[in-house]
C-alpha cells in the first residue's frame, strides 16, 4: 500500500469510527496527568498522550510491561526474547538512550546505559496505569525525555486482600507470583513478589528473574507520606545479544533497586511535592558463560536525587516550577569510576487568552561534565468544542552522552570522551475527538536533530564501531490512534486500531555504517480486538505490523482467553500464533509460536 493510500486510509476512519464506549471515555477524562508540575485531566492535555490504564491492562494478552508497550503505536520495543527480559524502549524513531522512564514520577535513567531502562519496569499486577508522553519532553523531565517519557503510576490500594497467579508453558516457562494488600484506617501497603524462569526457546535463551515490590503510605489522615521500594534481579543467557560469534556464549546478570519517599502539601492556591531516592544498578556480562576470565563486563551503579515540584493557582493561571539535584555514580571495570552531578531548574505557566490555552515553559540544566544548557517549549491549545481539541507543541531537547558512549572499549566498539550533547528542535499539531461514542487522535510531528549519537564505522573496512556525533536528522512522522465499540450479547466488544508512519533521511547519509539507528519502524500498525460473549468469558486478538527502515517486515498474532469463576481466573495466552519468524533487535531470532497457562486467585 503507497503511503498516500495509507493516510487516505487512516482519514477515512478518523471519520467512519463511531468509537469507544462511554465508561472507557468517561473513565480516561476522571484521570489527571501528574507527572509534569501542572496537573492537568487528561482531555486539557496539549500534548500525544496514551493512557493504559489497569483495565486495559487486565484485558490485554501481555504478561509483562515489555509485551504490553508493544501494543502502542509510536512506540517500539525491540526484545530479545519472552518474559519481558531484556529490551530496549524506543518511542517515535529516538534511540534507547533517548526514553525517560519514571515511576510514580521519579526518573528512572541510567548514565551507564539505556540499554537498563526496562529492567526497572514493574510487574503489572501492581500498576494503577502507564502514562506515554510521545514526543519531546526536555523543558518538562529534563535529561532523556529526548522523544518521549512514560511514567509508570503504582496503586495506592488493592481490591483483594491476596492475589495469587501461577503460570506455565512453552520453553519450560514458569511464573508464580503474590500480590498482598492490607488497609488500615491510617497505612496503606502493598507487597508483591514474582518469579519467573524459562530453559529459553533456542540455546542459551534460558532465564530466571526474581521481582520484589512494597508500596506504604503512613500517616493518611494528617500528612500522607508514600515510600516505595522495588528490587529485580535477572539471570539469562545473552546468546548474541551483542555479537555473531559462534564461538560465544554471551551470559548477564543485572539487579535493579529502588527506594523513594515523597508527601504531598496542598493549599487552596498551592501544591508541593518534595520527594528524595536512590537508584542502584548492577549489571555483570561474560562474552564466555562458562569461562568469566576470558572476557567480563561488572558495573555497579547509584544514583542519588532529590527533587521538588511545585504550582501555584492564581487569577492569571497556573505556574508550575521545581528543582531537581542528583548524584550519579559508577565503578566499572571497563568504564572506571566515574561520577556526574546534575541540577535542573523548571519553570512553565499555563493561561487562557479566550479559547486558547497557552503554555510556555523552559527547562535550565547544569552537567558537571557538560555545558549549562537552557530548553525551552511552548504547548498551545484550544478546545473547538466540548468533542473536539486541537492541539500543538514546539520545544527543543537534549541528552548527555551515557559513560558507555563516552569511555567504553572493547575489541569491536570504542567509545569517545569527545562527545557533544545530541541536541533536536521538535514540533507536533494534532486533533482530539472525543465523546460517549467516538474518540480518536491524529497527529503530525517533525524532529530535526543534530549531533545525534551513535556506534559507526569510519569506512567499511574497518572492524571497530567507534561513538560519534553523526550529521544533522531529520524526522516526520504521522500517528493514529482510535477505537470502535459495539454490543453483542448485551457485552462491550472493542476494537482498537494505531498507526504510525515514521520518515528520516539517516540512510542518505549513514547507509551500512550504523550500529543502532538503522533498524527505525518505517510503518506500524496495530489492532487488537477485545470480546465478552458470556459473562465470565473474554477474549483478545492482537495484530502486529512492522515495516522497518532497512527492508524487513512482519506480522505477529497474538490471543488471550480469559474464563473467570467465582474468584478464579484460568488464563491462556498464546503468542506469535502463525509461527512468523522475524528480529525485532540485533541478531536475536524472536520465538515462534508459544502459549502460556495461566490460573489466578484473588481473595
Amino acid at each position: 500500500m503507497s503511503l498516500s493510500k495509507k493516510i487516505n486510509f487512516i482519514l477515512v476512519l478518523c471519520i467512519t469510527i463511531q468509537s469507544f464506549s462511554q465508561e472507557k471515555v468517561q473513565e480516561l477524562d476522571s484521570i489527571v496527568i501528574n507527572s509534569s508540575r501542572i496537573s492537568l485531566p487528561f482531555k486539557k492535555n496539549s500534548r500525544t498522550i496514551t493512557i493504559i490504564t489497569a483495565k486495559d491492562i487486565k484485558n490485554s494478552a501481555a504478561t509483562n510491561v515489555a509485551d504490553l508497550l508493544q501494543q502502542v503505536t509510536g512506540v517500539d520495543i525491540r526484545r530479545r526474547g519472552t518474559g519481558g527480559g531484556q529490551s530496549d524502549l524506543y518511542i517515535r524513531g529516538g534511540g534507547f538512550d533517548q526514553t525517560l522512564l519514571l515511576i510514580d514520577g521519579i526518573k528512572m535513567d541510567d548514565a551507564q546505559t539505556g540499554h537498563h531502562t526496562m529492567n526497572a519496569a514493574l510487574p503489572i499486577e501492581v500498576i494503577e496505569r502507564i502514562e506515554i508522553i510521545k514526543g519531546p519532553a526536555a523543558r518538562i523531565f529534563g535529561q532523556n525525555a529526548f522523544t518521549g517519557a512514560i511514567n509508570i503510576v503504582t496503586k495506592k490500594r488493592l481490591k483483594s486482600k491476596v492475589s495469587i497467579n501461577l503460570e506455565a508453558g512453552s520453553f519450560g516457562q514458569s511464573n508464580g507470583s503474590v500480590t498482598l494488600g492490607k488497609e488500615t484506617e491510617n497505612t496503606s501497603i502493598i507487597a508483591h513478589l514474582g518469579v519467573l524462569s524459562s530453559n529459553g526457546y533456542r540455546n542459551n535463551s534460558d532465564y530466571n528473574n526474581q521481582n520484589y515490590f512494597l508500596k506504604g503510605i503512613f500517616n493518611k489522615k494528617k500528612q500522607p507520606i508514600e515510600v516505595i521500594a522495588t528490587f529485580f534481579d535477572k539471570k539469562f543467557g545473552a546468546e548474541n545479544f551483542y555479537t555473531t560469534n559462534a564461538t560465544f556464549n554471551e551470559y548477564e546478570e543485572t539487579q535493579n533497586s529502588l527506594l523513594g519517599v515523597s508527601t504531598t502539601f496542598k493549599s487552596n492556591k498551592f501544591k508541593v511535592t518534595p520527594r528524595i531516592y536512590w537508584r542502584r544498578g548492577q549489571d555483570m556480562f561474560l562474552l564466555r558463560r562458562d569461562d568469566p576470565g576470558f572476557y567480563r563486563n561488572f558495573h555497579i551503579t547509584n544514583k542519588i536525587g532529590v527533587e521538588t515540584n511545585a504550582s501555584y493557582t492564581s487569577d492569571l493561571g497556573i505556574t508550575g516550577f521545581g528543582v531537581d539535584l542528583s548524584r550519579f555514580s559508577i565503578q566499572s571495570n571497563n568504564l572506571g569510576a566515574r561520577a556526574r552531578t546534575m541540577a535542573n531548574l523548571f519553570i512553565e505557566h499555563r493561561f487562557k487568552l479566550g479559547s486558547f490555552d497557552i503554555t510556555p515553559g523552559i527547562a535550565a540544566t547544569y552537567f558537571s561534565d557538560f555545558k549549562f544548557n537552557a530548553f525551552p517549549g511552548l504547548d498551545l491549545g484550544v478546545q473547538i468544542t466540548d468533542k473536539v481539541r486541537l492541539y500543538g507543541n514546539v520545544g527543543f531537547t537534549f541528552r548527555a552522552p551515557t559513560f558507555t558512549d563516552l569511555y567504553y572499549s572493547d575489541p569491536a566498539t570504542s567509545g569517545n570522551p569527545n562527545l557533544e550533547s545530541e541536541k533536536a528542535l521538535a514540533q507536533e499539531i494534532g486533533v482530539k475527538y472525543s465523546d460517549d461514542k467516538f474518540s480518536g487522535s491524529l497527529a503530525i510531528f517533525n524532529r530535526d536533530s543534530e549531533d545525534l549519537i551513535d556506534y559507526v564505522r569510519p569506512n567499511t573496512e574497518a572492524s571497530i564501531f567507534t561513538a560519534a556525533n553523526i550529521a544533522e536528522v531529520s524526522t516526520q512522522g504521522i500517528e493514529f490512534e482510535s477505537a470502535y465499540n459495539f454490543k453483542m450479547n448485551n457485552y462491550n466488544q472493542v476494537i482498537t486500531f494505531g498507526y504510525t508512519y515514521l520518515n528520516d533521511d539517516i540512510l542518505d547519509q549513514n547507509n551500512d555504517l550504523s550500529r543502532y539507528s538503522l533498524n527505525t519502524l518505517k510503518h506500524q500498525f496495530v489492532s487488537r480486538f477485545t470480546s465478552q460473549l458470556f459473562n465470565n468469558v473474554r477474549q483478545n486478538i492482537i495484530y502486529k505490523h512492522a515495516e522497518r527502515t532497512v527492508g524487513t517486515n512482519y506480522n505477529v498474532w497474538d490471543a488471550s482467553l480469559l474464563v473467570d469463576i467465582n474468584k478464579f481466573t484460568f488464563t491462556l495466552t498464546a503468542n506469535n500464533i502463525f509461527n512468523a519468524e522475524y528480529i525485532e533487535s540485533g541478531f536475536v531470532p524472536m520465538p515462534p509460536s508459544n502459549i502460556l497457562l495461566g490460573l489466578r486467585y484473588a481473595f
